[in-house]
């Protein structure tokens, strides 16, 4: 693909807009291949994509600090359990801001951002009916994305299983195509910490771990999901959506795993994100109003939004299958 007459017409289109990617760049681009993230949550085992992208082990560090806590006890959308959610969210994108990068050219302390532990210190300052602030959790002590992604779910009859998102980054990428060969080029270099502390277009902050450097890949929140029960598929899970891509798949995960919902009802159910920066609990436009309201009692600002995301589910029972296209867009579920 990085080769040929492919490669010229993409080099060419570069010239036209003053670009600096030539043929020898494209030659020598490698596909990393890295292992996938892995956790155990409620009995099910999560496996998530490994860093460049952040989905996977985010996924893992908020999946790794609610378990400490009986969320099911406290009632599917109650103030209790959207703000506990709300404050693993918020703890977990601190720790993206700071840490996160490609790991072929930053240390990435995963193993310590994952321990037991270490999630369950992160949690010592949690207060039940109380916010947080962003400004007062900071990353934690370790020692020496715009919404217009694609995703789709997967199963066949053999029992394999895939979840796949791709992305050019904002709606329509660069908004160029390359002249002869049909395809959009992204503008990906968004994702990058263009300038450590500055917030990119989905408002997410990084630091010298995502700064741009020649060969480096940008930070993702790409969040594809496998979960399997037994050691078999059991779910498959992914949404487009910048950076609530990965508060979505943790919703439905605890929608599932820990309300037992339907899949229809968890995939459907109205959503809200939280970021760590802004310091703000977006939330669709059906969000329970009373809960709405207890949380700025709580001191949480809140701000009504549009359609967050637009997930694809599939669910595996004693070989039966069960797929769920999410009703904020056009979405659908497909048997052959």
């Amino acid at each position: 693909f990085y080769e040929g007459e492919t490669a010229r017409l993409i080099v060419e289109e570069m010239k036209r807009g003053k670009g600096i990617i030539t043929l020898t760049d494209l030659k020598n681009y490698k596909t990393a291949v890295r292992t996938a993230m892995q956790s155990n949550y409620r009995g099910y085992t999560i496996v998530g994509m490994p860093l460049i992208s952040s989905g996977g082990l985010l996924i893992q560090q908020m999946t790794g600090m609610l378990k400490n806590y009986n969320i099911s006890e406290m009632g599917f959308h109650s103030p209790q359990a959207v703000q506990l959610m709300t404050e693993v969210i918020r703890r977990a994108y601190a720790d993206r801001a700071e840490f996160l990068g490609d790991v072929d050219f930053v240390k990435v302390p995963v193993k310590r951002l994952t321990s037991p532990d270490y999630l369950q210190q992160r949690m010592a300052d949690y207060q039940p009916g109380k916010a947080g602030t962003s400004a007062n959790v900071k990353h934690g002590n370790i020692n020496p994305e715009s919404e217009e992604t694609t995703h789709l779910s997967v199963y066949d009859k053999s029992g394999n299983a895939v979840a796949v998102t791709t992305t050019l980054n904002n709606n329509y990428g660069s908004k160029t195509i390359v002249g002869g060969a049909g395809f959009l080029l992204n503008d990906e270099m968004d994702d990058f910490s263009i300038k450590p502390g500055t917030p990119n277009m989905y408002g997410a902050l990084g630091t010298e771990a995502n700064a741009i450097s020649p060969g480096k890949r940008m930070l993702s929140s790409m969040t594809p999901t496998i979960v399997l029960k037994d050691g078999k598929p059991h779910l498959v899970l992914g949404s487009p959506g910048g950076t609530t891509i990965t508060t979505q798949v943790f919703q439905v995960l605890v929608n599932l795993l820990d309300f037992n919902l339907s899949l229809q009802d968890a995939v459907w159910a109205p959503r809200f994100h939280h970021q760590w920066l802004p310091d703000v609990i977006y939330v669709e436009r059906d969000f329970p109003l009373a809960t709405r309201n207890k949380l700025k009692e709580m001191g949480y600002e809140i701000v009504e939004r549009g359609n967050i995301g637009r997930f694809e589910a599939i669910r595996i029972v004693n070989g039966k299958i069960e797929a769920v296209g999410d009703k904020r867009g056009d979405d659908d579920a497909e048997g052959f």
